[in-house]
């Protein structure tokens, strides 16, 4: 999870899980069958994060957790059932938002293009395009073809997504079993604190049951896209336990000190990024592409 941007419930669980390959993904996979496909997200992306700045941040998060749970298929969009319970309604997932977006841009590619674009891709590229937004150049870039996975458990997403309280040896293990490094690790993470700010957070969530207070990852920063949250965890400012972890290894603590470069920053993401967005897809003729991203056909 990127974290520089995120603006998160006072409590909240958030993680991983997952194997990393990037299939038969590729550029311009739509090319012949919705040549217009990316441009038609792009367009419709931006429109939503001219009217809301936090969907960013929305749209990392949702990615992120889409990816690594059951790989980025799709899944984390589906709603619940009568007989299941989905991914979506997992307590590390209840405060993510924006799939009302997703189901309006995929609602968008649809019309141009019916039964072609997958919800997986959909919000690969809105994750991209909402970030790059405030830039006007992509950031990254974002190889195309996963199609829709039809499973989506809430078992899976409580049993895979490690807790905030995660030491610095259970990240690397989550992050290592996806195919991703130490550097993925502290690009994408987003009992140390700084006791003038934990006083602060005190004051901020009336009880452990409040989960309706937002408070900012990223003090000061929390709608920008930037590096400034390394900055806040050099401060020992990190909101949480797995913030703190960074600084508790010397290689990931030296990550840390490398990417307070704005510049090294924004490299080192983009290549975790299109790490991050290969892991476990869903391709050729497996799972399907989904009409509405929050119903399997």
């Amino acid at each position: 999870m990127t974290n520089q941007a995120f603006i998160l419930l006072c409590i909240v669980v958030f993680g991983v899980v997952g194997t990393c390959h990037g299939g038969s993904l590729r550029k311009g996979y739509y090319k012949d069958t919705c040549p217009d496909a990316e441009e038609i997200i792009k367009k419709a992306t931006e429109k939503h994060v001219a009217n809301d700045p936090t969907l960013p941040a929305r749209f990392l998060r949702m990615h992120f957790h889409d990816c690594f749970v059951r790989g980025c298929d799709g899944s984390v969009p589906l709603n619940s059932t009568t007989n299941n319970t989905a991914e979506k309604d997992a307590i590390p997932n209840l405060t993510l938002a924006g799939f009302d977006v997703i189901d309006d841009l995929k609602a968008e590619v649809e019309k141009k293009c019916p039964n072609v674009v997958s919800c997986a891709d959909v919000l690969a590229l809105a994750a991209r395009d909402a970030v790059s937004f405030k830039f006007q150049t992509p950031l990254w870039e974002v190889l195309t073809g996963r199609r829709d996975g039809r499973i989506s458990r809430i078992s899976e997403a409580l049993a895979n997504i490690p807790s905030p309280l995660s030491n610095f040896t259970a990240l690397v293990r989550s992050f290592t079993s996806k195919g991703l490094n130490v550097h993925d690790l502290v690009v994408l993470s987003d009992p140390s604190l700084n006791p003038t700010y934990a006083s602060f957070l005190k004051t901020q969530c009336e009880n452990l049951s409040d989960n309706t207070t937002f408070v900012p990852m990223d003090p000061g920063s929390a709608l920008t896209f930037d590096n400034n949250y390394y900055v806040t965890v050099k401060q020992n400012k990190g909101l949480f336990e797995s913030d703190a972890a960074l600084l508790a290894n010397k290689g990931s603590r030296k990550i840390v000190d490398e990417l307070l470069d704005s510049k090294k920053f924004l490299t080192e993401f983009a290549q975790a990024m299109k790490r991050m967005g290969a892991i476990g897809v869903v391709t050729g003729n497996e799972g399907e592409i989904r009409k509405k991203c929050f119903v399997v056909n």
